[in-house]
């Protein structure tokens, strides 16, 4: 059998990402009736219409969805043979955004300094910082976003990842508070506190809460803020007790922010903060470039 033409990968890529024959063919530097030729013989090839018509626009066929992210990443990977090594990267002029998925408590403790690494050492960059609030790889996988950053969830066995740095949680308290006085916080004490809590570190809470409740008492959570920054804001203007992550606490000076950070009174697992990727991007030489300068600026301020 002749060995398929691969040149036609490069179209399908182009037709299954615009659902559309004219801004395909514009893609691709085509006109749009050797796009449309290009469109049949794909559907001779696959023996699927691929694109069919739907009122005034066109929609992909359920094959043409089940092999778009496949062509997708097949063509990344095409192009990136063909690229320049990382050696002849020249990141003076390098001109790309990169965004990152990570909480806001990230974004306060590591924001500051990757920025003003990549500023020196490629002014043209620009880093897009944007909330993670749906734990999943869909924005890897479509390309919304570079890089994800937080704690590993189930995120599909393509997905690369890269530890960063160990983390604990800690309890904060305003300066003056009554826990502020205690070498060693007891149970006792913690659990007649109000509390302030955040949607995150559940498998935490929950082994403190278990703890506490086998002593026979119970917190009580006076309220829910939507982020670490948020609950640290809220403890410095009253007598709630928030629990944050080490990291955070750490990187924010905690005399300036005139807080007291204390052990828990039970001893409660770590967890690991890392970095994830979506395989497309594993060679490209700047994403490889910016992945390693994240990993040594979280390692500078939380050693592993």
């Amino acid at each position: 059998m002749p060995e398929p033409d691969l040149n036609l990968l490069f179209a399908l890529d182009a037709l299954l990402t615009e659902k559309n024959v004219t801004r395909a063919a514009r893609a691709l530097h085509l006109s749009a009736s050797a796009m449309s030729r290009t469109l049949t013989r794909l559907r001779a090839e696959t023996g699927d219409p691929l694109l069919v018509r739907a009122g005034r626009d066109m929609v992909l066929t359920p094959y043409a969805e089940e092999i778009r992210e496949r062509t997708q990443n097949i063509v990344h990977e095409a192009r990136s043979v063909l690229r320049s090594s990382p050696a002849a990267l020249d990141f003076s002029t390098l001109r790309r955004t990169l965004t990152i998925r990570a909480n806001e408590a990230f974004v306060e403790a590591f924001g500051a300094p990757l920025i003003a690494e990549v500023s020196a050492l490629a002014p043209l960059v620009r880093l897009h910082f944007s909330s993670r609030t749906e734990k999943n790889a869909e924005c890897l996988r479509n390309g919304s976003a570079d890089l994800e950053i937080g704690v590993l969830e189930e995120m599909g066995p393509e997905i690369r990842v890269r530890a960063l740095f160990r983390d604990r949680y800690l309890g904060v308290v305003r300066k003056g508070h009554p826990l502020d006085i205690n070498q060693e916080v007891t149970i006792g004490q913690y659990a007649a506190c109000g509390h302030i809590a955040t949607p995150h570190g559940r498998q935490t809470i929950d082994s403190l809460d278990a703890a506490i409740a086998l002593s026979g008492l119970e917190r009580t959570i006076m309220a829910i803020v939507p982020s670490f920054p948020a609950a640290l804001a809220v403890v410095r203007a009253s007598d709630l007790v928030a629990l944050l992550p080490a990291s955070f606490v750490n990187t924010q000076h905690v005399a300036s922010v005139a807080v007291h950070a204390f052990e828990l009174p039970v001893a409660t697992d770590g967890f690991t903060v890392s970095q994830m990727w979506h395989p497309r991007l594993g060679n490209d030489p700047a994403h490889r470039w910016f992945r390693e300068l994240v990993l040594r600026v979280c390692r500078e301020h939380v050693p592993f």
